[in-house]
């Protein structure tokens, strides 16, 4: 409250040379400083990547630096975390995974993820699938469904921690296919990568940071999971080609903290969407195969109150929901 008091007297200031209200001037005046775009995994990933190209372009635009700040763990929710204790003044927002989503049914938390952020816009999904080292013995998806049936809770696969998409996903699949695996989780693509290369795992569900390592020979892929193959990997059957009424590419995008103004909200909008549509980020976003993925503000809201609802089934579905109360 004392910051968000500061700011507001700041604005207050500006506005007595005039007609305009404290918060029209306070947006008038905004970006007056640097930016920062917190997101939830480590340098080096393809969240960390692409992201890193929307903030340079996005820079351009603002004409004030948009900084990277990584907070990996906690399934992808420090950065939604962070914001419920920034300033609602547009200079720290965070990529929102779906992981944010599922947090108030798995864990105690004193915020809630639609009354407590504000959010600005969607800008893509991931691309995702599953791998094995290139000298498994498994070749394609039924081998590893047969060695796991054969060997319960035997076939250790990594993700890119607990609770986020590609551990759900995977454990949704698991069922489906009457499988147990056990779940080793990591803080980002790029330590899963190096776990999976070296033989400490056996298999890795992640989005397509997995790329270059396929393309060196290092891994092989078993699927994927989007609606249509991919076009980097077209030998990859996807999941509902092996049976599964599975599609999982699960949109991210910006959020602010709660009670930002409306007029910040819009210019960070309107740079973040024309920094998406700059060839240079699409370029970084193909390099994993994904695709800009647009949701306004309000249609970014509107998806947040639905998967809400969607996530809460799956949770359900999986029994890992728990005792617990979002104040």
């Amino acid at each position: 409250m004392l910051r968000r008091t500061t700011f507001l007297r700041a604005a207050a200031a500006l506005a007595a040379c005039g007609l305009v209200s404290p918060m029209a001037a306070f947006a008038q005046g905004f970006p007056a400083k640097p930016i920062k775009l917190v997101i939830a995994f480590p340098a080096g990933g393809p969240t960390d990547i692409t992201m890193r190209q929307l903030a340079e372009n996005a820079s351009k635009i603002l004409g004030q630096p948009v900084i990277i700040d990584n907070k990996p763990g906690a399934g992808g929710t420090l950065p939604a975390q962070a914001l419920q204790t920034s300033p609602p003044d547009g200079y720290t927002v965070a990529q929102i995974p779906l992981g944010v989503f599922r947090l108030g049914y798995t864990t105690k938390i004193n915020w809630d993820p639609l009354k407590d952020i504000t959010y600005v816009i969607n800008v893509t999904g991931y691309a995702f699938g599953i791998v094995v080292p290139a000298n498994s013995p498994f070749k394609t998806w039924a081998d590893f469904v047969a060695y796991a049936k054969a060997n319960p809770g035997k076939l250790t696969y990594g993700s890119t921690g607990t609770l986020t998409s590609p551990h759900l996903t995977t454990e949704i699949v698991a069922q489906k296919a009457g499988i147990e695996l056990q779940h080793v989780p990591y803080k980002g693509s790029a330590d899963l990568m190096l776990a999976v290369v070296s033989g400490q795992l056996m298999a890795a569900a992640d989005s397509t940071g997995f790329a270059p390592q396929v393309e060196a020979g290092k891994l092989r892929v078993l699927n994927t999971w989007g609606e249509k193959r991919l076009a980097k990997f077209p030998d990859a059957p996807t999941l509902k080609e092996l049976g599964y009424d599975v599609v999982q590419n699960s949109p991210f995008g910006i959020g602010a903290p709660k009670g930002t103004p409306p007029e910040v909200v819009k210019k960070l909008h309107d740079a973040f969407k024309q920094a998406m549509e700059e060839p240079s980020y699409v370029t970084a976003l193909g390099r994993y195969d994904m695709l800009p993925n647009y949701m306004s503000s309000a249609t970014y809201t509107k998806f947040a109150q639905e998967t809400v609802v969607r996530e809460k089934v799956i949770i359900d579905k999986l029994g890992l929901a728990k005792e617990v109360k979002t104040n």
